[in-house]
C-alpha cells in the first residue's frame, strides 16, 4: 500500500484530497505546516507528496529545492498544488524539481488519476538495457543517474522518464499522445502544455546536448544525434 504525504494547511482542502486517496486505498499522513512535515520525513519517508505551495511557515518552493537535495528523498515525487495559474509559476516549480503541477480548484477524478499514474511512473520496473549512450549522455537506469560529457546531469522524476523515453526511442519520433499515456499517465488536455515546459527545461539541462532533442510539428519529439 502507498504512503502519500499530503502537506496542505488548509484543512478543508487536506480533508478532501485525504479522504479521497484514502477512498481507493491508499494510505495517507496528512500536515499543515513543514515544520510537521519535516518531522515525519525522519520517521518514515512516502511514496509520494502531494504538496501545496503556499504554506504558514515555508515556501513550497523551497521544500522541493531541500527534497531534491536529499540522498533520501531525491527520487520521491512530487505533486505541487498551488492556486497561481501563470506559466512562469508553473515553470519555476517543475524547474526547481516538482514532477508535476495542480492548479486549485481541481476536482477530485483529476487529483486520483494523477496521483495513480505517478505512483504508476515511479514503481515501473526497468527494460533490460541497464545503461543507455547517445551522444554525450549517459543515463544509469540502476542508479537512476545521468550525466553530460562526463558531469552529473540533474533532473526531476519527470525530465527522467521524458530522457529515458526519448533516448530508448532514439531516431524515432514519440508522439505526443504516446509521451503523455506514457510519462503522465493521463490525456488531460492541459497536459499538452506541461509537455513543452518538461522538453524545453530538459534541454536547458542537458546545455549543448539538448539539441539532439528536435521537435516534429504537430506530432511529437525525436531524439538522434
Amino acid at each position: 500500500m502507498a504512503l502519500i504525504y499530503v502537506v496542505e494547511d488548509d484543512k478543508n482542502i487536506q480533508e478532501i484530497e485525504a479522504f479521497a486517496l484514502q477512498n481507493i486505498g491508499y494510505k495517507v499522513a496528512s500536515f499543515s505546516t513543514a515544520g510537521e512535515f519535516y518531522g515525519a520525513l525522519k520517521q518514515q519517508l512516502p511514496d509520494l507528496v502531494l504538496l501545496d505551495v503556499m504554506l504558514p511557515d515555508e515556501d513550497g518552493l523551497s521544500i522541493v529545492k531541500k527534497l531534491r537535495s536529499r540522498e533520501d528523498t531525491v527520487l520521491i515525487p512530487v505533486i505541487m498544488v498551488t492556486a497561481k495559474t501563470s506559466e512562469i509559476d508553473k515553470v519555476k516549480g517543475l524547474d526547481i524539481g516538482a514532477d508535476d503541477y495542480m492548479t486549485k480548484p481541481f476536482g477530485v477524478m483529476e487529483l486520483i488519476s494523477r496521483v495513480k499514474a505517478m505512483l504508476r511512473r515511479s514503481a515501473k520496473p526497468e527494460d533490460k538495457e541497464k545503461i543507455l549512450r547517445l551522444g554525450n549522455i549517459v543515463l544509469d537506469r540502476e542508479k537512476h543517474a545521468v550525466s553530460v560529457n562526463g558531469e552529473p546531469c540533474e533532473l526531476t522524476y519527470k525530465e527522467y522518464e521524458l530522457l529515458k523515453l526519448l533516448m530508448t526511442n532514439a531516431g524515432i519520433v514519440t508522439t505526443r499522445e504516446v509521451i503523455l499515456d506514457r510519462i503522465w499517465g493521463i490525456d488531460f488536455e492541459g497536459e499538452s502544455r506541461t509537455l513543452d515546459m518538461h522538453i524545453k527545461t530538459l534541454r536547458q539541462k542537458l546545455k549543448e546536448e539538448g539539441s539532439m532533442i528536435k521537435t516534429v510539428r504537430n506530432v511529437g519529439y525525436i531524439m538522434n544525434t
